[in-house]
């Protein structure tokens, strides 16, 4: 099922991926469209500029030509000032200098007048350039905002899909590991539960041959030792402790828990609906602020001011039987004392409602007899008669129901077990029936309040009263619903877990047999607990993490010197083999020497002559020699070379040799060679412990270094992890730069449009002034 689960979740993670993965591609293309657009309207500038640029050269070509022609007109003037001037001394030359003059001026003012038109004519273009060019550049500026703000919103959707994609890829990856890593342990527990299976299959044909033979010896035992068998009989079977369901008894907190919300709920709204109601009877028909209300109702209000005292004690015996139900009690109905309580609040509020209830319907009546009532509020006043006394009617079945279940903690015999389930369902139909009733309230309520705000003498605090009651009957209404429906669902686990009792009987006897019961269930688990012994602290994790290491090492070097112990093990089998060839050796060449000593004992035999005149001077040499031999056997070996110990330790004798000297030459050679043995396995051995030291310390090291690579691997993706997020970073600084600078060009080229602009004005205005 796990499996199941984790498969449909993968393919809903699967299809969210390629939701997004599509999303993205739209986007994508939006991006890229708006790219286009900003390029064509970046085009669109360019052409603008260039536009304005020549307007800027026609207007600096017109400044040149007017500076011209005021210096023109300039020199025109002195000209004139001159002929003035000359004109006193000759009139008939003033005569002929005035037609000269006048026919010049006439050719000047004409000319002066089409270049003034011609100023005009540019400066209205440049005006209508101007404005074109300042409409355009708001434009294309209103529009570059619309289109940083699409891009920027573009690439926050872009980046917010790219992270969901990474994330829901991540999360499939390790839900496939996990999956991976599961399905191995599924196999290799399918293949534990063969081998289990068959041998429980073993085991069972085992235990069922040795049950069989033990089930007549305890038959025995039980017929002789056991005096009676209390589940026989239910006053004794009544004192057993039954099973207890830990969950169970969770479960049934919860339930009292959001019971006992949904009461609270109901316990403020009731408060509001009466004393809203209270309100509303002191105003209307009648404001008791201006008039004296009748009796009828001075006395009803008098009975909604004490909801209070009927109201509250709901929520407290709600609290009561909350608390009483706790994780190590049996919840039972026969347990359940506090519920007692709950249906003796429950009787004095349905007392409350009754002794309120004549008077309510009395003064419904009264204002349908006043004159303010209309037939349509008359008959919503009449729906609310009815409603009211089919709301004291549920609350008196709700009562009945309650009571009855709280009959098994005090007197068990006046319900049956068997009638649990029918009380239950009662309630639950009571309980959807209160939800009816008051929906119906609520309508007809409703009703009557839009009737009442239309009477000419409906006041504000008339209005107010209205809705707060109808917020009142609206909270009513959505509580019995929650209540109805929560009743309804858990049904089944009601009548299933608060009617259990002890094993082998039908009910509890009584109340005091379950407070007994109860008194042995808590002294059983009072020893369940002593019974039970703390347990060693473990190893901290930080600790076992720190010395992993160390653990590391110290398996590699018993592995080390398991394989040392095994390998000198090896060598030594070698060596007493080795010294076992060495001693039949060492025996054959015995064998061999003793024969040479006798073919020279024979040879010598015939110089005997000889020898026995030398006698007398041989003892002193074989004794100096005796001594030389002492001396050198004590002496430890210095050199290697067999030849040159023999040379400088043994002195040769060709002609004259004996067997003292044989013998102790051959001793010589011997206990050099056994010298020189005994030194290279030693340095064998020594060479052999440091090269298997090595060999576990690389090992280490190698695992070690394999370790380390695999965190340097991880640390490589990290880094290029952290590449790529750093790349793509700068790549968006990087636009974002591109595009400040670009912003920022634009502002100054269109600061600089602005000043040349306001240096033609400046022109053209002091063309204007030298044109006047």
């Amino acid at each position: 099922m796990a499996a199941a689960e984790l498969q449909g979740k993968y393919q809903k993670l699967a299809q969210e991926y390629s939701k997004l993965r599509a999303q993205n591609q739209v986007l994508k293309k939006g991006v890229v469209d708006e790219q286009a657009n900003s390029a064509s309207l970046k085009e669109q500038l360019k052409m603008k500029d260039q536009s304005l640029r020549k307007l800027q050269q026609e207007m600096d070509s017109l400044t040149f030509r007017n500076q011209q022609l005021a210096k023109r007109v300039e020199l025109l003037q002195d000209e004139l000032a001159l002929s003035e001037a000359r004109g006193k001394k000759n009139k008939k030359s003033v005569e002929s200098s005035s037609q000269l003059s006048q026919e010049q001026k006439s050719v000047f003012n004409e000319d002066l007048q089409k270049k003034i038109e011609e100023n005009e004519r540019l400066h209205i273009l440049f005006f209508e350039a101007d404005e074109q060019h300042k409409r355009l550049e708001a434009e294309l500026r209103s529009r570059l905002e619309v289109l940083e703000t699409d891009a920027a919103q573009h690439q926050d959707v872009v980046d917010s899909l790219t992270k969901k994609y990474t994330e829901t890829i991540e999360k499939l990856q390790n839900d496939k590991a996990k999956l991976e890593i599961k399905s191995q342990t599924l196999e290799r527990e399918a293949k534990d539960c063969r081998l289990r299976t068959e041998e429980c299959q073993q085991q069972l044909k085992n235990l069922q041959a040795a049950l069989g033979s033990r089930l007549e010896e305890s038959l025995c035992i039980i017929n002789e030792k056991v005096p009676f068998n209390d589940t026989r009989s239910t006053r004794y079977n009544a004192l057993n402790v039954p099973l207890h369901n830990r969950r169970n008894q969770l479960k049934l907190r919860d339930l009292a828990g959001q019971a006992m919300a949904f009461v609270q709920e109901l316990v403020t709204a009731l408060l509001n609906f009466h004393t809203y109601t209270e309100q509303k009877v002191q105003i209307f028909p009648i404001d008791s602020a201006t008039d004296t209300i009748s009796p009828l109702n001075q006395k009803f209000s008098q009975y909604l001011h004490e909801n209070a005292s009927y109201v509250r004690p709901l929520e407290e015996g709600m609290l009561y039987l909350f608390e009483s139900i706790t994780e190590d009690t049996v919840t039972v109905l026969e347990t359940t004392v506090k519920l007692k309580v709950f249906s003796e609040h429950l009787a004095s509020y349905l007392g409350f409602l009754r002794k309120i209830l004549p008077y309510q319907l009395k003064s419904l009546e009264e204002e349908c007899e006043s004159s303010l009532c209309t037939a349509a509020l008359r008959a919503r006043n009449m729906e609310l008669h009815r409603d009211m006394k089919r709301l004291t009617a549920v609350f008196e079945k709700l009562h009945t129901y309650i009571s009855l279940l709280a009959l098994p903690s005090t007197r068990p015999e006046g319900l049956l077990r068997t009638n649990y389930n029918f009380v239950f369902t009662n309630i639950a139909a009571s309980l959807h029936g209160f939800h009816d009733i008051l929906k119906d309230i609520s309508k007809h309520y409703s009703q009557k309040a839009t009737l009442e705000h239309e009477v000419p003498t409906a006041t504000q605090k008339l209005i107010t009263t209205n809705d707060c009651i109808l917020s009142s009957v609206a909270a009513l209404t959505n509580g019995a619903g929650k209540m109805a429906s929560f009743f309804s669902n858990n049904l089944d686990h009601f009548t299933s877990s608060l009617s259990y009792g002890p094993k082998g009987g039908a009910e509890f006897i009584s109340s005091l047999s379950a407070e007994c019961m109860l008194q042995y269930k808590k002294k059983a688990a009072s020893y369940m607990k002593s019974l039970k012994k703390p347990c060693a602290d473990s190893v901290p994790y930080e600790e076992a993490l720190a010395n992993r290491r160390v653990l590391l090492s110290s398996t590699e070097s018993r592995e080390g010197l398991a394989q040392q112990v095994q390998q000198s093990l090896e060598k030594i089998a070698k060596l007493e083999q080795e010294k076992e060839h060495w001693m039949l050796e060492a025996q054959l060449a015995k064998i061999k020497l003793e024969k040479e000593n006798q073919k020279l004992k024979n040879s010598l035999s015939g110089q005997l002559t000889d020898t026995i005149q030398e006698h007398s001077v041989l003892p002193n040499i074989a004794e100096q020699k005796k001594e030389t031999t002492e001396k050198s056997l004590r002496e430890p070996v210095k050199s290697t070379s067999l030849v040159r110990n023999l040379t400088l330790r043994v002195p040769v004798r060709v002609t004259n040799c004996s067997a003292p000297d044989v013998e102790s030459r051959e001793d010589l050679i011997k206990t050099h060679y056994m010298a020189r043995i005994a030194e290279l396995t030693s340095h064998l051995q020594l060479a052999d412990s440091k090269s298997v030291h090595f060999h576990a310390e690389c090992r280490a090291l190698a695992k070690r270094l394999s370790l380390a690579e695999k965190s340097k691997e991880l640390l490589v993706e990290e880094l290029k992890l952290a590449s790529q997020n750093i790349t793509r970073l700068q790549a968006l600084m990087t636009t974002k730069r591109s595009y400040e600078d670009q912003l920022s060009m634009m502002s100054d080229h269109l600061c600089s449009m602005n000043e040349t602009l306001t240096k033609q004005r400046e022109e053209i205005d002091t063309l204007k002034m030298t044109s006047k």
